[in-house]
């Protein structure tokens, strides 16, 4: 996934949103995203190790690389290109499903108990 493909999905994420959930949305989404560039980082000083897949969530592929040391330097050099693209898939489908979560909230500001009916100041009158 390309970055201006990245942004525009990302923008129609955000732009279902109601109104008033939207700066949450993009706090939380904010806290979890992962930086492809910082990815592409750790794939170039790390990437034997297999920290940059276990970072993006592949923990399997993770385990992969670091066994075979970064597949004998061949998974590392791979990993140049793909993981950026890796990196804002996961970022995606994290959206997705922050999305559906403040989905369901409500946007209104939740309304004050209706207040209790005052007691009648005379009692009722007795059967006769």
């Amino acid at each position: 996934m390309n970055r201006h493909s990245y942004t525009t999905e990302l923008l129609s994420i955000v732009g279902s949103l109601p109104e008033a959930n939207r700066p949450g949305f993009i706090s939380a989404f904010q806290s979890s995203e992962k930086n492809p560039v910082l990815l592409f980082g750790f794939n170039i000083w790390l990437g034997g190790l297999g920290i940059d897949r276990f970072l993006v969530g592949d923990i399997v592929a993770g385990i992969f690389k670091l066994i075979t040391l970064g597949g004998f330097g061949l998974w590392v050099l791979i990993d140049c290109f793909l993981i950026g693209g890796r990196a804002r898939l996961k970022n995606i489908e994290h959206a997705r499903q922050l999305r559906d979560s403040f989905s369901y909230r409500s946007s209104a500001p939740p309304q004050a108990p209706a207040a209790p009916e005052p007691a009648p100041s005379e009692p009722p009158p007795a059967p006769a």
